[in-house]
């Protein structure tokens, strides 16, 4: 179809006719900062500078690529004085000239570069405290300095230095014996920096060997020395190290960070409550789900059994084989439910291109329901599963409980979220990623589905309802754990008996939350996000300000920033250049 309103004009000087700009677009004048603002050329030179600094002073691999490893002395130094300048960028700039997008950019960036130099001033101390378990470091560092712009190095004065760095690796080893158990935060801080002089050991005499005559002469048998000797005194670290195993049944490790360190996490994720609070809301949205229940199984026959009608619906499992088939079933019935009430448009690519993957067996240990984002990650047993963990595996993953999951991992849930995050303000992926925002989204649709009907039946509602159940245990059992009140088999208890967990989910679940990568707050942020998302939302849409279409396309190509920031935006707010979180989301009464 043509555009009437375009209109051909002639362009002076130029002797050619030129197409002018639509009218309605003139008329509109096209506001940029929808997709960009005047900070995200900060942000994004500021993380490629970080790069930069990393890949210069850090172990430069042989051939392409980039090695993470921890900082060195030197390194820490040039990213302080980096996050310095960048300190002083933002305080040149006109804050009073920025929207609220803009506005919220400059925030979180002045927050993150601020987080990051208090961090390396973290490390830098860490690293003088104990310094005397790396004696042979310097000489390390002093290599890889030569090793980065290729300074001619003689053989045998390489080869020496490293055979005394081994003899002094060796005496740190044996020394080790007669110490005391060292705190399990300051070996994980040593092994870290043993693993990095490694990198940088390598990094350098890979650059040199095969290359100069003299060095492949003199050095390959005092490398490989040195770096054997590297890998024991690791090893001999790790026995000393304090790290707790409990012994409560549960053979799963940890270490509770503690309500003062909690508190500052949630802070620092613009969380406006403390771990107190975050336990009187689990509490709260634990009763509701309760009562829910309670419904559910009133209108299944059980009365106020809700644990034996959840066991009825625990056995509704698929045969062997037959997973994929229900995933694509629950997946359409969500989309064409999501179309009929106009809730969001999903681009027609991203409805084509997520994928299926089958979940291995060792992976399902620690992650015992399917998991999602690009794709969709099947947890089903296989042949290797013994008869008891086969039926575990698929009572859990029955048709109820994943109803209400399968669009949280596909779209509107995480698939959607990386199609989008990859279109819209790339920037804020990278800089602002927060777990309250990627899992309150995919929450949030859960919370808002159930709200409009989407489970039908008591069975349903009942599946539905676990994961909600879920979610509020996660806030409790984390909080409890991390404040040093519950161990790890009392947590694995209270998602048995509280919430219906399989034993050996409920384990998985325990084991990844304290043993895994995952930050204090990442299980906890499930429903926090998801109560934020949900708060907005009845402000917005609730009071007839926005359409649920309107509202959940802004929020989708916002990309990813604390909720209060995200509010902030929605509600065209004025903030402070050092702006404080503040904002109260729960209604306690």
């Amino acid at each position: 179809m043509i555009n009437t309103d375009l209109k051909v004009k002639p362009c002076v000087g130029l002797g050619i006719l030129c197409m002018a700009v639509p009218m309605t677009l003139n008329a509109q004048k096209m506001d940029l900062f929808q997709h960009t603002t005047p900070i995200e050329p900060y942000v994004v030179q500021y993380e490629h500078d970080l790069q930069a600094v990393n890949y210069f002073y850090g172990p430069m691999p042989k051939g392409w690529g980039f090695q993470q490893a921890s900082p060195s002395p030197e390194q820490i130094n040039r990213l302080i004085t980096l996050d310095k300048s960048y300190l002083a960028k933002l305080k040149a700039f006109d804050y009073n000239q920025l929207n609220t997008n803009g506005q919220v950019d400059y925030i979180l960036l002045n927050r993150k570069i601020l987080r990051h130099q208090q961090e390396l001033n973290d490390e830098m101390n860490a690293y003088h405290r104990l310094k005397s378990y790396l004696p042979f470091a310097d000489s390390i560092f002093q290599f890889e300095q030569k090793r980065r712009r290729g300074t001619f190095v003689e053989g045998k004065a390489i080869a020496t230095m490293l055979e005394q760095a081994s003899e002094s690796v060796l005496r740190e080893t044996k020394a080790l014996v007669q110490k005391p158990a060292i705190d399990a935060n300051d070996v994980s801080y040593l092994v870290s920096m043993v693993e990095s002089l490694q990198k940088r050991l390598q990094s350098s005499f890979d650059f040199y060997n095969g290359y100069d005559p003299n060095f492949t002469w003199w050095v390959p048998k005092s490398y490989e020395g040195l770096d054997a000797a590297l890998v024991a005194y690791k090893e001999a670290l790790q026995s000393k190290s304090n790290w707790k195993v409990f012994d409560d049944g549960s053979n799963i490790g940890g270490r509770p960070i503690g309500k003062a360190v909690l508190n500052k996490k949630l802070k620092d994720e613009m969380i406006a409550y403390d771990a107190d609070d975050l336990l009187k809301i689990a509490d709260k949205e634990w009763k509701w789900c309760v009562a829910e229940l309670l419904k559910a199984s009133q209108e299944m026959g059980f009365g106020d059994d809700w644990k034996a009608a959840q066991e009825k619906v625990k056995n509704t499992y698929v045969a062997e084989g037959r997973q994929p088939d229900l995933i694509n079933a629950l997946y359409a019935r969500a989309q064409d439910f999501i179309k009929a009430h106009n809730l969001i448009d999903i681009p027609e690519l991203a409805d084509e291109t997520w994928g299926m993957i089958m979940m291995t067996p060792e992976r399902q240990l620690v992650n015992p329901f399917f998991t999602g984002g690009r794709e969709i990650s099947i947890s089903y047993p296989t042949n290797t599963m013994t008869y008891e963990q086969k039926m575990m595996s698929m009572r859990g993953n029955n048709p109820h409980f994943s109803l209400g999951t399968v669009q949280h991992e596909l779209n509107p849930g995480h698939h959607l979220q990386y199609f989008m995050n990859k279109r819209y303000k790339p920037y804020r992926e990278q800089s602002f990623n927060t777990p309250f925002w990627t899992e309150g989204w995919t929450l949030y649709w859960e919370l808002l589905l159930y709200r409009m009907g989407f489970a039908k039946t008591p069975e349903e509602r009942i599946g539905v309802l676990f994961w909600r159940m879920h979610r509020c245990a996660r806030i409790t059992f984390s909080i409890k754990f991390h404040l040093g009140e519950w161990t790890p088999q009392q947590c694995i208890d209270y998602l048995v008996d509280q919430v219906g967990h399989e034993p050996a989910n409920a384990h998985g679940e325990v084991k990844r939350s304290f043993e895994g990568s995952y930050d204090p707050l990442y299980q906890l942020a499930y429903m926090i996000g998801g109560l934020q998302l949900l708060s907005i939302s009845d402000e917005l849409v609730g009071k007839g300000k926005m359409s649920y279409k309107d509202f959940h396309d802004r929020v989708i190509k916002e990309n990813y920033m604390p909720m209060e920031m995200l509010r902030a935006i929605l509600t065209d707010q004025h903030l402070d250049a050092n702006h404080q979180t503040k904002w109260k989301f729960y209604n306690f009464d």
